[in-house]
């Protein structure tokens, strides 16, 4: 066995599964284990790399920050801080942002204003506030999190959990209207559910949500830490359908792919419940993290990857609808943000991602039962068609498994 795999099992919590590949250098959209091996990398870190691996721009951001000033703490004003929110806020057309580190704690600082809010504002009596939340949903993994999926392994062994949290089917609308009650507080949601398996509502879900939050005079929280920053082909998802939150999370590329940076934007009238010792972060909005997250933010844009998203994720698609294997269901996505659904009865997700990474394709499957692609934003047309080629002998191969297994029984 490979020594840095030994070393990791020895030392590192067992709470992930990694395919057998030890990686040590990255560029665009490649990765090359320690053999010399290289890989094309269709996870992106679960999208927080979509800018590529070690982008330029965002290597100097970084390095030129980190011989001047890395963390001082929120007890101080930074020269970086305002000018990153400025443009957060301008591009995704929120009055205010509050910044943390991981998608899970602006997830969880969404949760915190929307209760706050349901008191302060909305007049709910206290420790009344209900959230709406939606099954096979995935928002991170504290405690309160856990306790409001629908997901058996995330939650057994952790409980008990804190109350306030009622689920109802996704892409339902008329199910968000019946769940509302005078202490409901905000409809959280994400536009795509990532990690449930790319599973995309019908068109124009999102937008009759909004309605229903709006004559109901509840919050409506998307939660785009997987789906924005051009993941889909839009600089956020809930863009496909003009919708606009009350309340909105950020995170994963945020950070260009080097540090954890995230952010909760919202309305005025929403962030403004928090007062000084309320809520915070040491690291949340360092002077290192907001000059990578403003320059991730203008080479987004600069580089037109919300554009570049769109025209190749079509471009990816209809390459991959005609692999026309028996053991692909279905190919779903938006921009470069896809999932293809196997046949579990026949192979597993891990099967097919560990044939995948022989053909130097690096991804991971989600429930066993969708293999994700999301390379970074800036792959080409060339990558792709090469890509495409190494997924099909994957399936032609796996397909000759899957034949003897079904003779052999």
């Amino acid at each position: 066995m490979n020594n840095h795999i030994e070393l990791e099992n020895r030392y590192c919590a067992h709470n992930y599964a990694p395919l057998p590949v030890v990686l040590c250098r990255g560029e665009g959209v490649h990765v090359w284990d320690t053999e010399g091996v290289r890989y094309m990398d269709m996870m992106s870190a679960y999208s927080a790399v979509s800018h590529g691996h070690a982008h330029p721009r965002l290597v100097k951001a970084l390095r030129k920050q980190a011989g001047e000033l890395g963390v001082v703490s929120r007890a101080f004003y930074s020269d970086k801080l305002g000018e990153f929110l400025r443009k957060a806020c301008q591009l995704t057309h929120m009055d205010m942002a509050l910044p943390m580190n991981s998608g899970t704690e602006a997830v969880e600082t969404a949760l915190k204003a929307a209760r706050k809010w349901a008191y302060n504002v909305k007049g709910v009596a206290e420790n009344q506030a209900e959230i709406i939340v939606c099954k096979n949903n995935f928002h991170g993994r504290t405690l309160s999190i856990v306790g409001f999926s629908s997901e058996a392994q995330y939650r057994k062994g952790f409980g008990p959990f804190p109350a306030g949290f009622k689920q109802i089917p996704f892409n339902d609308a008329a199910a968000l209207e019946a769940a509302i009650t005078p202490n409901t507080a905000a409809f959280l949601v994400e536009p795509i559910q990532g990690e449930g398996g790319i599973i995309i509502p019908d068109e124009g879900y999102l937008a009759h949500c909004e309605t229903v939050c709006r004559k109901r005079n509840v919050l409506l929280l998307c939660d785009e830490i997987q789906t924005g920053l051009g993941r889909t082909g839009r600089l956020l998802a809930c863009e496909h359908e003009h919708v606009r939150p009350d309340g909105l999370m950020l995170g994963k590329a945020l950070g260009g792919g080097l540090l954890p940076v995230s952010l909760f934007l919202a309305r005025k009238e929403v962030m403004d419940v928090f007062t000084p010792g309320d809520h915070g972060s040491t690291f949340g909005g360092n002077p290192l993290a907001a000059a990578v997250g403003l320059e991730a933010l203008n080479t987004l844009v600069d580089e037109h990857l919300v554009e570049r998203a769109a025209a190749m994720g079509h471009y990816f698609m209809r390459k991959l609808h005609r692999l026309h294997s028996p053991l692909i269901r279905e190919i779903r996505g938006k921009g470069l943000m896809i999932g293809m659904e196997i046949d579990a009865n026949r192979i597993t997700g891990r099967q097919v991602c560990e044939v995948l990474a022989e053909h130097q394709i690096l991804s991971k499957e989600t429930h066993q039962t969708v293999i994700r692609f999301t390379p970074p934003l800036v792959i080409d047309e060339f990558q792709i068609d090469w890509a495409v080629r190494q997924i099909s002998r994957t399936f032609r191969e796996l397909e000759k498994v899957a034949w003897k297994h079904a003779e052999a029984s």
